[in-house]
């Protein structure tokens, strides 16, 4: 109901993972990482040339509409709108037209949330918060950050939930608006809607 959506292209992250993955034993390696980052999540590594390697991607497989991301490309995904906005990240792609936020979090750095969360962001955003997620609680600062957000809760952790009843119903809501709002704006083009998921 979800996925058939969706055109979607599933990017590798740029840099091999450091240290031990928590999903050894579930998905075979090699495992890749967007940026590293502190213990306390506040200093980032590799942080501009993920910017830039996000940049090249759209520009040679896109263009994407949106993007979808979970964990740490959900809070990649979840600073994007708002670092656009700033000029700051995805100056040659077109605007991000819509977010789905899969176990995020708002960045912790001051130097990356004072310019990603500047204003509020008015990009169309779905998030999904589980009630024992580890960034629960950041999960829900970043939302205060979003004009209008749908909002899908379930009771598992850092996880992608399967969608009981209700969860399906709000993302088919939030895909009919994505669907009619970017309709209107390719009505007068050939181009395909696609989503890169990070």
């Amino acid at each position: 109901d979800v996925t058939a959506r969706l055109d979607l292209v599933f990017a590798d992250a740029p840099f091999p993972a450091e240290g031990k993955s928590d999903v050894e034993g579930i998905f075979d390696p090699p495992y890749y990482e967007w940026f590293q980052f502190d213990k306390n999540f506040t200093e980032y590594r590799n942080f501009d040339e993920c910017l830039n390697y996000i940049e090249e991607l759209m520009i040679k497989e896109g263009p994407f509409d949106g993007l979808m991301g979970f964990s740490q490309g959900s809070i990649l995904s979840g600073a994007l709108p708002g670092l656009q906005e700033q000029g700051l990240a995805l100056t040659r792609v077109p605007k991000i037209k819509y977010l789905i936020i899969i176990g995020g979090a708002k960045f912790q750095s001051p130097t990356v949330a004072e310019k990603a969360y500047a204003n509020n962001i008015k990009c169309p955003s779905v998030h999904f918060l589980g009630d024992t997620d580890f960034l629960k609680t950041h999960g829900e600062k970043l939302i205060e950050s979003y004009v209008d957000p749908f909002i899908i809760r379930h009771p598992k952790g850092h996880t992608v939930p399967r969608l009981d009843e209700k969860s399906l119903e709000i993302m088919l809501r939030f895909l009919d608006k994505i669907e009619k709002e970017t309709a209107l704006e390719h009505s007068s083009t050939d181009v395909d809607e696609k989503e890169m998921y990070l």
